[in-house]
């Protein structure tokens, strides 16, 4: 029933996850890539990616895909796979709605036996009791009869150029064992490091939500201990390299948590908990004390600033760094931003300097406008929020020389030399 030979895939979402995954099914398969958003459809018909994750070289060796914004060019797909963002709203609960609405964008595309297969990350049980009853009220058809649904998590890492699509194990889930097996196989087709075919669509959305929620707690801890040593007076980065000399000692550092993974996935899992009437301690109780890092970094350089006689209402602050994270333009729920807004709250005038994003996307979503260029002596404070490879090439001369000469320069992401910042994490 189920023939690879005969795969022709429609990837929803062109975005981080569903570009690299429709440049890969490109290759072997018919393939096209839609996304609602007509610039960036013809960006890459032009053969350019703004993300940054795909090089114009990859664009060009697809010979079987192409690009649309109609869902009507879709119609001939058997495959369809799902890539749009799961975010959270403001207050923190999943937001489902990109992912309804490509559910409701299938079931006007479904035909009999076709396959769905999501890659969003959700909540165990969303693929099955959100999306599936959609398509089915929309098509008129049923499930597990007319057309089936598979379940492989995206784990793509922006900016990773060493860690790529091909090459992180995938795991794959069907809502049956034919389709399970079929959902494998096509994997496999294009994933060099292989496959893990998990038991159900519900152990493959667990596995998912987990993988980043561990994270996010170990982060979270290492978090509370760069507290815990600032008030001692130890520098944390000393104590983790004397940690780390023991074999199983996990490498975590203090930061920033955000990004659209680690800082969005627990309140996934932690929303399907209470649900169940289960309320999650340990994860949420992670997530308030990592949303909080940005709060005492603007703390700690707001006392420094007054200790040298600044007054933090006049004063004027340089952020280096808006992305989530170094060497990429992602911008999704950065948490450069909690700094941003928290320097605002003090009074003080800020300027944000960035070489990796746009500049109107940043004030579309954030409504900040980056700088053009840096100016020497002009600051009160200069706060290293983003580990860009230009701020290291800079060095600490360079950066420090954009500092008043009374100016407090603080290193959230400890790259600059200990004895030569006035503060880090």
């Amino acid at each position: 029933m189920f023939d690879l030979r005969n795969t022709r895939i429609g990837v929803l979402g062109l975005g981080y996850v569903g570009l690299p995954l429709a440049v890969e099914f490109g290759k072997q398969y018919p393939t096209i890539g839609l996304d609602i958003n007509e610039a960036r459809v013809e960006e890459l018909k032009q053969g350019r990616d703004s993300s940054l994750e795909v090089e114009p070289e990859e664009l060009k060796a697809c010979p079987q895909l192409s690009y649309s914004s109609n869902p009507d060019d879709l119609k001939d797909c058997n495959v369809y796979i799902v890539t749009v963002p799961t975010p959270i709203n403001e207050h923190k609960q999943p937001d489902l709605s990109p992912l309804i609405g490509a559910s409701r964008m299938l079931g006007s595309l479904i035909k009999p036996g076709d396959v769905a297969i999501f890659e969003s990350t959700v909540y165990p049980g969303a693929t099955e009791e959100d999306c599936i009853p959609i398509i089915e009220e929309i098509s008129g058809l049923k499930f597990n009869q007319d057309f089936y649904a598979g379940y492989s998590p995206e784990r793509i890492n922006p900016g990773d150029k060493e860690h790529r699509l091909v090459t992180i194990k995938k795991v794959t889930s069907g809502s049956t064992p034919d389709v399970a097996d079929y959902v494998d196989d096509l994997y496999k087709s294009i994933i060099q490091a292989g496959t893990h075919k998990a038991s159900s669509i519900k152990v493959a959305e667990a596995a998912k939500v987990i993988e980043n929620t561990q994270r996010d707690v170990n982060i979270a801890l290492i978090n509370e201990l760069a507290l815990i040593f600032n008030r001692l007076g130890i520098d944390t980065e000393e104590v983790l390299a004397a940690a780390g000399t023991k074999w199983n000692f996990l490498p975590f550092k203090p930061g920033l948590v955000g990004g659209h993974c680690i800082g969005v996935d627990p309140y996934y899992i932690a929303h399907k908990a209470q649900a169940t009437g289960y309320q999650p301690e340990i994860i949420l109780a992670c997530r308030r004390l990592s949303d909080s890092m940005g709060s005492y970094v603007v703390y700690t350089v707001v006392k420094l600033m007054m200790k040298r006689g600044v007054i933090s209402g006049n004063g004027k602050v340089l952020v280096l760094g808006l992305t989530f994270k170094e060497n990429c333009p992602d911008l999704r729920n950065t948490r450069v931003v909690d700094i941003i807004a928290e320097f605002d709250d003090y009074g003080a005038s800020v300027d944000v300097y960035d070489p990796w994003v746009d500049k109107d996307e940043a004030h579309k979503e954030y409504g900040v406008t980056p700088i053009d260029n840096l100016e020497e002596g002009a600051y009160d404070a200069v706060v290293l929020a983003v580990a860009h490879n230009e701020f290291v090439e800079m060095g600490i001369d360079k950066i420090r020389a954009l500092c008043k000469p009374d100016g407090v320069l603080y290193d959230v992401k400890n790259i600059l030399p200990a004895d030569q910042v006035d503060g880090r994490l």
